[in-house]
């Protein structure tokens, strides 16, 4: 695997974790969530770090595995 292809996917999942645990705090901790939104501005907060977070690392993760497997075919 080359460099920046290891760079990529652990950035994708780096960004995804982040996403993925203000999600969650913004569900358990920070008060909760209703159709309205969020309860507390913690939990607005969390909303847009985890709306920032999952797209970016969806998209940057897609990227990675695509040079992964564009490296993988290259090497045969």
């Amino acid at each position: 695997m080359q460099p920046d292809t290891r760079k990529l996917l652990i950035t994708g999942t780096a960004i995804f974790l982040a996403g993925a645990l203000a999600a969650l705090l913004m569900v358990t901790v920070f008060g909760g969530v209703t159709r309205q939104g969020p309860h507390t501005n913690a939990g607005w907060l969390a909303l847009i770090i985890a709306l920032g977070c999952l797209p970016t690392s969806a998209f940057t993760l897609f990227l990675g595995l695509a040079k992964l497997i564009g490296d993988l075919r290259h090497r045969r």
